[in-house]
């Protein structure tokens, strides 16, 4: 089970034979009015690459198929004024579904999930290991998912389902800890370990560092004096 957005394109590269299933599409504005307009952007697997499918289990397929026959059931009976009203419930109930099983997925395929949280450490480990002139900027959570193969949004949730933590604040907890080491074992300037952690700005890299652990990072390496 896959879900794309307004713009995206999908297709098959080999014929599919045997084959039978759902299509549920809708025009954004039959949302028009209505909570789920707002709340549609908030099911980050909008997001998420074809390859990162919900794969449901039989128990599971059967509770989809019955909210897809509820849908159908409604479209080909009497429309009535009421009607929209049904179908724009039934969808946020088959969007409700996907979160659950999206979460049960990133449990029960944990083996997977933990080797992607494994190699999520190792590229922050060797990216804070590499000399400043090899960094480009801070990390992103678009350079994570990149080298990973992976949609930030599905990286997200599954780090966020894993850890309790999104990516971007694995990120932050990496920069955090590579800073607290350089100001307690180095000598160096504070804008000279900010340069080093890919700050533009020793200012930046104060703001943020007192935003993280509320202390400065003067203040922070005279306590180990």
């Amino acid at each position: 089970m896959f879900f794309v957005s307004p713009n995206q394109i999908t297709g098959a590269h080999e014929p599919l034979n045997d084959q039978s299933g759902y299509t549920l599409l809708f025009h954004p504005d039959f949302l028009l009015g209505y909570e789920l307009a707002r709340k549609i952007k908030e099911y980050g697997f909008f997001s998420y690459s074809i390859h990162e499918a919900l794969h449901l289990s039989e128990k599971e397929k059967m509770t989809i198929i019955a909210v897809f026959e509820s849908i159908e059931e409604e479209l080909k009976g009497r429309i009535d004024n009421f009607s929209q009203d049904v179908v724009i419930s039934q969808i946020e109930l088959l969007l409700n579904y996907a979160n659950r099983f999206y979460s049960r997925q990133f449990i029960t395929r944990k083996a997977v999930s933990s080797d992607l949280l494994q190699k999520v450490e190792e590229i922050l480990q060797a990216y804070f290991r590499s000399p400043p002139t090899q960094k480009q900027a801070l990390p992103t959570v678009q350079f994570l998912s990149e080298r990973l193969n992976v949609s930030a949004s599905y990286l997200g949730d599954m780090l966020r389902s894993l850890t309790g933590q999104n990516a971007q604040q694995h990120i932050h907890n990496h920069l955090i800890e590579k800073a607290k080491e350089q100001l307690s074992t180095s000598a160096a300037s504070i804008s000279e370990i900010a340069y080093e952690l890919g700050f533009e700005h020793p200012q930046s890299f104060s703001k943020f560092f007192k935003l993280k652990t509320n202390v400065s990072p003067l203040d922070f390496r005279r306590s180990f004096n």
